[in-house]
């Protein structure tokens, strides 16, 4: 039984699941349906097992190379390869089921979509042939918050769309973090991570880019109305900080040792921003400052006209 817990990956799991609620407890507003977040948090628990078991059965091959993956369930041969396959399909089945019955149906498509790009596109293609992997995968890390917002939202808004464009910039500097502290793995498994086909240099040049952008998206909450000043003053603060790690990487004497802490602390900025939009957050009635600027704008034509 504990092989088959290993492969879903339950610290993957739970920090998904963080996500998830970031994204339901700020669509509720404080009006929170208990019973949903308990059928959305284990039904996207279950599809994302799901995708993990599968992806361990992918790449079985590619992590007998990497140091790190090499003493992993299905390398070692603990589970059958069959075995595998039909629990990870059990498990997706089951989250979906249980998303079709308790939630709406574009959650439903969401979940599918995000398993089918980390599965499909990424694990079985992206992975092993394109520096784009990193890209198109995000879209699949990003998909759990925006899950955990339509449970509640039933509705693709411009809150979803936020959501996730905050956790797509936010996983490539993560995962980039990564890949620069596991280079020898990457290389050893001629995965075209973008540190290994463009240099060390070139992906701390992303890695900035793209948490500036973060920090652009990440404020973009609280100037939409979607959430509170202490949101904007916590993701502020922290994504500031974190963009300035990532500008210490050019003089750093160790890579390795900077690319870690980058990624340590890339965890403990997307959990904050998670908690505080959960907690946060704004009601419907309450004007945004976009709609309060073109609301002045368009009396300021009025009384022109007048």
């Amino acid at each position: 039984m504990k092989q088959y817990l290993l492969i879903t990956k339950p610290g993957i799991i739970f920090g998904n699941l963080i996500s998830v609620a970031g994204g339901f407890f700020l669509a509720s507003r404080g009006e929170i349906d208990f019973a949903l977040f308990l059928a959305t948090a284990i039904g996207i628990s279950l599809v994302i097992a799901s995708g993990c078991v599968l992806n361990n059965y992918i790449d079985r091959d590619i992590d007998s190379m990497m140091e790190r993956t090499r003493n992993r369930v299905m390398v070692r041969g603990l589970i059958p390869a069959n075995n595998a396959i039909i629990y990870g399909c059990i498990l997706g089945l089951a989250g979906i089921a249980l998303l079709y019955a308790a939630t709406n149906m574009l959650t439903v498509w969401l979940s599918l979509f995000g398993f089918a790009i980390y599965v499909g596109a990424y694990s079985l293609y992206l992975k092993r042939n394109s520096v784009y992997g990193t890209l198109i995968g995000s879209l699949s890390g990003a998909a759990p918050p925006v899950i955990g917002y339509c449970a509640v939202s039933n509705e693709f808004d411009m809150g979803a769309v936020i959501l996730l464009v905050i956790f797509s910039l936010w996983q490539m500097p993560h995962s980039y973090a990564i890949a620069i502290f596991r280079l020898k793995d990457y290389t050893a498994a001629s995965i075209p991570v973008l540190p290994v086909k463009k240099g060390i240099l070139a992906t701390k040049k992303h890695i900035v880019l793209y948490i500036i952008a973060f920090v652009i998206a990440a404020v973009m909450l609280t100037l939409s109305g979607y959430t509170g000043n202490s949101y904007l003053v916590v993701a502020g603060v922290i994504s500031i900080y974190w963009l300035g790690m990532a500008l210490a990487g050019y003089k750093t004497s160790n890579d390795q040792v900077w690319a870690k802490k980058l990624f340590m602390f890339s965890i403990v900025t997307i959990t904050a921003l998670s908690i505080m939009m959960s907690i946060d957050f704004k009601q419907p009635e309450e004007r945004s400052l976009w709609l309060t600027a073109h609301s002045a704008s368009s009396a300021t034509q009025e009384v022109k006209v007048d």
